[in-house]
Parts: structure tokens; sequence; C-alpha cells
């Protein structure tokens, strides 16, 4: 898949392409859809197909001190992208230039002189330049005006709730990792490279693989049933999302620990895809209880892994 950096130095075979606009935080289902309306256009021209997103969201450039969970940061989108089929995407840094940008040259600029497109697709909700004044029927009138056809996709919902960022952001927060699955399409999941930790899950015979999770991320605490992506081999885990109120009560943390695993893996990168809960997080009286508690929960983990894999 080619990757477009901006739009001042579009290369030739990247233009005239069929792309879907938007944020795409979380890929979901809604997103795939657009997505997919974007490729049949292209088919039918005899295009590429792609996507134009901005980078990074503009709620992060609008509002930088306030966090901002970010479902899918930019390397995952492109993966994502990448495995549905896409030809391109094109990646505009969000910037005050950027902001600053009203609806008509926004059309001009970039959507007819810099990329050429032959057709766009776009959600109901889509709006766009300085102050958002741009919408769907701004993007319809230039369309018919410049030559470039525009597809509006409706509201995507599954028993009548339509899929969002903001329902799948919700979910999570509830820990309804496998209700956030059902709106993405797969699990939802975090990557980092191991770091070290405080060692008591070492202590406590459950030695954890512990990773920074991303600013912003709100997750509800638990332990939860997980799998682990480790440089193409593929694990199994329960995982503790918390503040270890048994211990410190300090900052969120989260801790793997890897079945039937023991091998040193400081620094390498590990992607956690989280299954479904466990329970909720809890403080216990004492360590041994914490431990007692432990085994239940992976026996658990294990229990949930195995009959997910059965479906």
């Amino acid at each position: 898949m080619r990757i477009v950096h901006g739009y001042r130095a579009v290369p030739p075979e990247a233009m005239g392409a069929s792309l879907a606009l938007g944020n795409f935080d979380g890929v979901h289902r809604g997103h795939q859809v657009l997505i997919g309306k974007a490729v049949e256009a292209g088919r039918r021209l005899s295009r590429a197909a792609g996507v134009l997103l901005f980078e990074p969201h503009p709620r992060q450039f609008f509002k930088p001190d306030a966090p901002h969970f970010e479902l899918t940061p930019l390397e995952s989108k492109l993966a994502l992208f990448d495995a549905l089929g896409l030809d391109m995407a094109v990646v505009l840094p969000f910037d005050a230039a950027l902001a600053n940008l009203d609806a008509g040259r926004f059309v001009e600029d970039i959507l007819v002189r810099a990329l050429a497109v032959s057709h766009v697709v776009v959600g109901y909700h889509f709006f766009f330049g300085k102050n958002r004044a741009g919408s769907v029927e701004t993007l319809k009138q230039a369309g018919a005006a410049h030559g470039f056809g525009v597809t509006v996709v409706e509201p995507v919902s599954d028993r009548g709730e339509p899929f969002s960022s903001t329902a799948v952001r919700l979910r999570l927060a509830e820990g309804d990792v496998r209700g956030a699955a059902e709106a993405l399409g797969r699990p939802w999941s975090v990557r980092g490279p191991v770091v070290g930790g405080a060692m008591r899950g070492t202590d406590m015979g459950y030695p954890t693989a512990n990773i920074a999770l991303p600013k912003g991320t709100a997750l509800g605490h638990g332990i939860f049933a997980v799998r682990v992506a480790l440089e193409g081999r593929h694990l199994e885990g329960a995982a503790y999302l918390g503040t270890r109120p048994t211990f410190d009560d300090g900052h969120p943390v989260l801790e793997v620990f890897l079945f039937d695993f023991d091998a040193d893996i400081y620094g390498r990168e590990i992607e956690v895809s989280f299954i479904d809960k466990v329970r909720d997080d809890r403080k216990f009286a004492t360590s041994e209880d914490l431990v007692r508690q432990m085994d239940e929960d992976c026996a658990r983990a294990r229990e949930i892994l195995s009959a997910d894999s059965l479906k």
C-alpha cells in the first residue's frame, strides 16, 4: 500500500483515486463500510482506492492538554487499511495551516489540484474546513462543479446502535471489551515495548510483561483474558489494568501474565488484544488472598480463550 504524507508533492501515480475521507479512529465496522464504498467506486472507475485521513486527530490539535483516547495509532490504522485491500493512504498533518484552510480551499487545493480525486466517500456527519464550515452538501456541490463523484454513507448500525468511535470508547471505559470488539470487527488492542515494573508479580509466582499505556487510554480497570502477538508468535494470557489497590493505588498500569511462557522479553514490542473481562479490580487484605484470586483468574481466562477459539 502506498502512503502519501501531505499534499504538497503528490506523486502522479497517487492522483485520480477514489478516497474515503475521515479520521478513522478505530477503523470500526462503520469505517469499513466507507472504505468498501471507496473500493467499489475505484473498481467502477478503474482507479486506485484509498483513504485520506488527518494526523493527529483534530481534537488533539485544538485541545493539546486534554487527554484524548486514541483507539488506533497511525501505524495500526495503516496496517488495517492494508489488510482491507486499499491501494493507498494520504496522511494530512493536522496543523495550524490545515485548521485555517476554509472548505473551498480544502476542496480546490487538496482534493482537486493536489490529488485530482475521481470520487470521494464520506459519512453523513462529515464536516471539513475552517470552523467545520464544509458539509456533505458543500462537498456534493463541489463534486458537481469539479467533476468528481461523492458518496455519502448513512449511519451503519447493529441492532439499532450506530457504530462510532465514541461508542467504542464508552464500551471500553466500562470494561466491555467484547462489546467494543463487536463494533470494531476485531478485538481492541494496545501495542508497546515491554518495560520494567515493581517485580511484585514475579515475587508472587506471576511474572508479568508490563506496557506503558498510551496517553489518554481509558479502559475500565480489571482482569482480562488476552491474546498477545510477539514477533510472529501468538500467545495467551491474563492481563491486569488498574492502580494496584492492594499495594500502592498508584498510576494505572498494564501487566500481562503469559501462559506457559518464561522468556525474557524486556524491550521487545508486544501487541495485547483484549478478548473478554474476567472481573473488576478490587483490593485484597493480604498478598496471599490476591495470589489465590489470581489462580482463579488465570483458570477463568483460559476457559474464556478456549471457548473463544471454538467460535
